[in-house]
């Protein structure tokens, strides 16, 4: 069975099994500048964790898969 015939037959049993394909687009770690951007957001995270109450607003405003 060829590369092709495999992973077509491995995505035909997922559908069946109820799942679905995505594309996820993710930062790519290699990059020269990710760990100097990767610092610079968690910097900024850790700042705004100290001076916002954005994170109480948010659950507020949400609710809890399991209370629908």
């Amino acid at each position: 069975m060829s590369v092709r015939e495999r992973v077509s037959e491995h995505r035909r049993r997922m559908r069946e099994a109820g799942f679905r394909s995505i594309q996820v687009w993710v930062p790519d770690t290699r990059a020269k500048n990710f760990a100097a951007e990767a610092h610079r957001q968690s910097a900024l995270a850790a700042e705004t964790a100290r001076q916002s109450d954005d994170q109480d607003w948010i659950e507020s405003v949400s609710v809890a898969w399991d209370d629908e």
